[in-house]
């Protein structure tokens, strides 16, 4: 069941947002080669704490950090570790933030020093695909939409979309109704209406879109070795257009 937000409740989801928004910017201040994702998890845990905020995925269904941490071939759910990015990495960082019971979630993925051509086309299309997605996310409009916006821009560009993770409701629980494919045809799906709030996060690898998961049980990676890279943001469905809530700008 959708469970619709009332204006109220979009604003304290909207706190939970910008916080999340800052979080990612200091992200980008310190992302460099020589940090580790663990030392990136201790410093978001701590950022966290000093604004009142809980890092909610740190103990769902057993996930051990406050951040995923997803490096190279890693598509999602990568464990923080303790070696320091290289430069020519590409590292996906993917949180949760609660403040008073209200979650937004977004991830942002970052080039590490001096990357490839191709590494760099793969940030741009994946950012570029989740700003057309949101485009698509108006009242009336269906979750295809969404789908097949983005589906279709990034296989123009000769990549390819992951199948196994999509976008999803939020508000007070961290997984809600509906679902939001990032692969699909245009009019399928719920319609969107007023007070949805849902992500949408596309995945999208260099090669193939098939996926592995590691003996973590949690980390999945690109079947062929090849990049993977990820954008999301949380939205609100408003009668004036969709309130992006993670906004960074």
């Amino acid at each position: 069941m959708v469970i619709l937000k009332t204006k109220e409740e979009i604003g304290k989801m909207k706190k939970a947002g910008e916080l999340l928004a800052k979080v990612h910017k200091e992200i980008a201040k310190i992302i460099k080669p020589g940090i580790s994702t663990y030392e990136i998890d201790q410093f978001v845990e701590k950022y966290l704490k000093e604004h009142n905020a809980i890092p909610e995925q740190k103990g769902y269904q057993g996930f051990p950090y406050a951040i995923c941490a997803s490096i190279n071939d890693e598509i999602c759910h990568g464990f923080p570790r303790k070696e320091p990015l290289k430069d020519g990495d590409i590292v996906t960082i993917d949180m949760v933030v609660n403040i008073d019971g209200w979650l937004a979630d977004s991830a942002w993925s970052y080039g590490v020093g001096n990357i490839s051509d191709e590494a760099q086309k793969l940030l741009d299309v994946t950012k570029n695909a989740l700003y057309l997605g949101i485009e698509k996310a108006v009242i009336g409009n269906r979750t295809g939409d969404i789908s097949y916006a983005i589906q279709s821009y990034v296989e123009g560009e000769g990549f390819s979309v992951v199948r196994d993770f999509v976008g999803h409701g939020i508000g007070r629980d961290m997984h809600e109704s509906p679902q939001v494919p990032h692969f699909g045809r245009p009019g399928r799906g719920p319609r969107l209406l007023e007070g949805m709030v849902f992500t949408i996060e596309p995945m999208v690898n260099i090669g193939t879109y098939s996926c592995t998961i590691d003996s973590n049980e949690w980390t999945a990676r690109t079947a062929d070795g090849k990049l993977s890279a990820q954008y999301e943001h949380t939205l609100a469905i408003t009668k004036d257009g969709p309130l992006i809530l993670t906004e960074q700008e």
